[in-house]
């Protein structure tokens, strides 16, 4: 991989991790379209350390006292029932269902799933989902001419089955094109959540399945000596940087404006991509033969 490679896939990684348009999706079609070696799910695990650390510093207040909630909670000093100690649990539940399916399907993620086509269909499919879920969230919020506007719940109204169900939601991000926020947003607003709280807990609940991951990968790295250490250093710092400005941005635009934008977007993406390999433009494994 070269340093130029490396700059715009880090660049590509921190604008599209944390908007509902899927990153791994974005990574492995930059690759495609550049015509180069596809960068690899060890990449993009590694990689998204670097939004992770944004993420750790933009929500460090919020993480510290769940922390210190959730470490109080388990020595008695500080009640379960305590917003921040329950969310840590939350968070704990959450990871489980990525934890266990990302093991067990490990080679698919890393082969099958790449494939272009399911990308374009992913990108569709979710495109739908976030849309219909964006339309009863507005509905909810604005009402209508007959209909009055509907309460949606905040992170204190938070339980254990919610939270496992943002979990599986979480857990349909392994295949590419499905996308981490997307999908975790998706699931909060179809369980009428906020689009505020939705995002929140999305982000939060991502940081330890993606550390994890990210750490297992650079351990299969090391031992297997597979990564271009310097590139993808460099393309995880470019992606910390890229990655805090888009969740300052982001925190600000779900408070005001639908997700429409982003539907629209995996729509036609996917549509895009689907003409280009039917016509042979691009083939459904371009970029698969890199090591």
């Amino acid at each position: 991989m070269s340093w130029l490679e490396s700059f715009i896939l880090g660049l590509v990684q921190g604008l599209t991790e944390f908007l509902p348009i899927s990153s791994s999706a974005h990574l492995r079609l930059t690759a495609a379209f550049a015509g180069w070696h596809d960068p690899g799910a060890a990449f993009t695990a590694i990689t998204q350390i670097g939004t992770e650390a944004a993420v750790l510093i933009y929500f460090r207040k919020d993480i510290g006292r769940i922390i210190k909630a959730w470490s109080g909670s388990l020595v008695g000093k500080v009640p379960r029932s305590d917003h921040d100690a329950k969310m840590g649990w939350l968070v704990i539940v959450g990871s489980i269902p990525i934890g266990v399916l990302g093991v067990t399907f490990k080679d698919q993620i890393e082969g099958p799933f790449r494939d272009l086509r399911l990308i374009a269909t992913t990108l569709i499919v979710m495109g739908i989902v976030l849309g219909i879920a964006d339309r009863l969230a507005a509905r909810d919020e604005t009402g209508g001419k007959h209909r009055a506007v509907r309460h949606r719940k905040g992170l204190k109204e938070l339980g254990v089955r919610d939270g496992l169900i943002y979990g599986v939601c979480q857990a349909m991000a392994l295949i590419p094109g499905v996308s981490r926020s997307g999908a975790t947003i998706s699931g909060g607003l179809l369980m009428g959540y906020t689009r505020e709280a939705a995002a929140r807990y999305s982000f939060l609940l991502a940081i330890p399945a993606v550390l994890a991951s990210g750490v297992f990968e650079l351990k299969d790295a090391s031992e297997g000596g597979h990564v271009s250490w310097g590139p993808t250093i460099f393309a995880t710092i470019i992606a910390f940087v890229v990655g805090y400005a888009v969740i300052a941005w982001f925190m600000k635009f779900i408070t005001t404006k639908s997700f429409m934008p982003f539907v629209y977007y995996r729509i036609l993406l996917g549509i895009v991509l689907f003409i280009l390999v039917g016509a042979g433009a691009l083939s459904p494994h371009a970029g698969e033969s890199a090591g």
